[in-house]
């Protein structure tokens, strides 16, 4: 049990060493993505080879020295999601992808006893084999600072997090600076809330410091909910304690002694590496009643959502924990006035929180020197879609989709043409080829009609359809509407209503005029920020590419090619032999002709179902 600031400093000290001691080590990527494609079933065979090989192996940090010891770590999440299995190998930085456990014997004889590389385990593109991790495009364009110790430390270890400096900032904030000081330097970094409102994060904290009450709560949002984004979850399962540590910090600076962390229910590895890391840190005394001797106290608590898509939203999140229905509420009073449990809470989002230790330890200089003035610092992106390489990136705010998208991403998969690409999720917008050179911050975002949100970034290529896009998302938002106001309850079924019909061949007149009415209603009279961006992806496809919703209600086709009720299935008479099998498979008796003519299909009963295409011996039935 740590009980001054010399015994924190000491045991930092000793990790330091021990880790420096470790002259090997192989981190074995231990995020989700990776697990699902069996990384644990590799970390443990790599032990058994280096237990049956008398190789030293050290899986769990010691104050002593480990001397030749192999270090093995179960890593955080690398962001490269798709070459997993990854196995970095230190103190050469090579990185392994798509590790088999037949690649693991190969891995212990060839890297770690004689130190050369494998080849085959190296990503590869255009003919160029990458044996470093940090020389890979991909990595090569980042600036990963929330996200610098993921994959690179033993992301259930407490000594190791010490061993890098961990808990520094913290320690900094208890004893060297006042309240004031502390959300002086936040405010004065310019950190915005990563969350998607992009709020000023010192304001925030600064307002509820000065709320004149004993109690005060920190409250860490992790139910992301955006598809396909998955920021917050890596940082949860990679560097676990730096989100602690802010959160701690954000305690000292408004006078709060408990914090609270709602964590999406789907993300079980996240929850259980929290609960680990709030369990090494009251083990050693930096949390719990008067930390490291002081007055200061504060105790952490892990609340699951149970997946409602609108308990992202600051109120909805706080009744949740309070164990209400999530439901948001009218709009003043706010949470730093009247939050959980109707006292002041400050409510960040979990990378917010992991900017916080970066700034507290480097300066609010350093911090405004990454981006642009009003939105300093870096951004995490889900970045997915129709792109060569996809995963969870860091780019400095600022940073313009092109880079993020042909320099990072590699540029579009397959050779398709770059089309569009949504930014913020179902709350976000479609940004086209126009925008390519926009650059992803607050501001410039919001000008453009859309909005950073979580950080999903989805990259479409010329065969997507853009109304469907917009279907997609308004059906997502429909379905997670909590219920509460009309407007979302009613107006998004209504608007959703209309977009299937529009792809499925159906739409009218009007349609389009009726869509962008019903949007206006909402944004306008929606009680919360779900209701009130629900119409985002229908507006922004409507404006960049209105010429496809016209094709598909006037004309009753496509341009992409992608929405299958209104794709034609036709017989090419030049190859039809008359075998008549086609007609025979046909659920629906709508092929019809005389054997050894071609046959014909009947538009008005076919329903596409394809089992004509598929059972043709002579490839004449195509699909158009």
């Amino acid at each position: 049990m740590l009980k001054s600031r010399e015994d924190l400093t000491k045991l930092r000290d000793t990790y330091e060493l021990s880790l420096a001691a470790e002259t090997k080590k192989i981190l074995v990527c231990a995020g989700t993505g990776c697990i699902s494609s069996g990384s644990l079933e590799i970390y443990n065979r790599l032990i058994e080879l280096l237990n049956e090989r008398n190789i030293p192996c050290s899986i769990e940090l010691k104050k002593e020295s480990h001397g030749e010891a192999v270090g093995m770590k179960k890593s955080g999440c690398h962001g490269f999601c798709e070459m997993g299995p990854l196995v970095r190998i230190e103190p050469q930085g090579y990185l392994y992808t798509k590790v088999k456990l037949s690649d693991c014997e190969e891995i212990i004889e060839k890297t770690i006893k004689e130190g050369k590389h494998i080849e085959r385990l190296a990503y590869r593109k255009g003919g160029a084999i990458y044996k470093k991790q940090e020389e890979i495009p991909f990595y090569k364009k980042q600036t990963r600072l929330v996200l610098e110790h993921c994959g690179h430390i033993d992301a259930t270890s407490i000594k190791e997090y010490l061993g890098i400096g961990g808990y520094t900032a913290f320690e900094k904030a208890l004893f060297d600076m006042g309240r004031d000081d502390i959300i002086n330097e936040i405010s004065e970094a310019n950190l915005r809330g990563r969350g998607g409102g992009g709020f000023p994060t010192g304001r925030k904290w600064a307002q509820v410091k000065h709320q004149n009450t004993e109690q005060k709560y920190i409250v860490c949002n992790g139910d992301e909910g955006d598809p396909g984004a998955f920021m917050d979850r890596s940082i949860m399962e990679g560097d676990p304690h730096r989100m602690l540590e802010g959160m701690m910090i954000a305690g000292l600076a408004c006078g709060a002694g408990e914090g609270y962390i709602y964590v999406r229910a789907e993300y079980p590895m996240a929850v259980s590496r929290l609960k680990t890391a709030i369990a090494q840190a009251e083990e050693l005394g930096l949390l719990g009643d008067r930390i490291l001797g002081t007055d200061f106290s504060f105790h952490l608590h892990i609340n699951r959502g149970a997946g409602a898509f609108v308990c992202g939203e600051g109120s909805a999140l706080t009744a949740s924990i309070e164990g209400k229905r999530g439901m948001p509420r009218v709009k003043p009073p706010r949470t730093v006035e009247h939050g959980l449990f109707d006292m002041p809470t400050i409510l960040n989002n979990v990378e917010t929180f992991a900017n916080v230790p970066l700034i507290i330890t480097n300066g609010s200089g350093w911090y405004k020197g990454i981006g642009p003035e009003k939105s300093a610092g870096t951004k995490a992106f889900a970045l997915t879609g129709n792109i060569e390489n996809t995963g969870l990136i860091e780019v400095p705010m600022g940073t313009t989709f092109r880079e993020v998208i042909f320099d990072v991403g590699g540029g579009m998969k397959d050779g398709g043409e770059f089309k569009a690409v949504q930014i913020g999720g179902p709350s976000g917008g479609c940004l086209t080829k126009e925008h390519l050179d926009l650059p992803l911050d607050f501001d410039s975002l919001k000008k453009a009609g859309a909005m950073i949100g979580s950080g999903g970034l989805v990259v479409m290529d010329d065969n997507t359809c853009m109304v469907e896009v917009a279907r997609f998302f308004m059906n997502f938002t429909q379905n997670e509407s909590c219920g509460k106001c009309v407007p979302c309850r009613e107006g998004t079924k209504r608007m959703l209503a209309i977009l299937e019909r529009i792809v499925e061949g159906k739409g009218e007149d009007g349609d389009i005029e009726l869509l962008l009415e019903l949007a206006d209603t909402i944004s306008a009279t929606a009680l919360c920020g779900l209701g009130k961006t629900a119409a985002f992806p229908v507006v922004s496809t409507i404006k960049s590419f209105r010429l496809e919703y016209e094709a598909h209600i006037y004309e009753k086709r496509c341009p992409a090619g992608s929405c299958q009720k209104l794709k034609k299935i036709q017989i090419d008479p030049s190859l039809c032999k008359g075998c008549s099998k086609c007609s025979k498979f046909c659920p629906v008796n709508a092929i019809s002709g005389k054997i050894k003519e071609p046959f014909v299909i009947d538009q008005t009963r076919c329903i596409k179902c394809r089992a004509c295409i598929s059972t043709c011996p002579f490839h004449a039935v195509k699909e158009d």
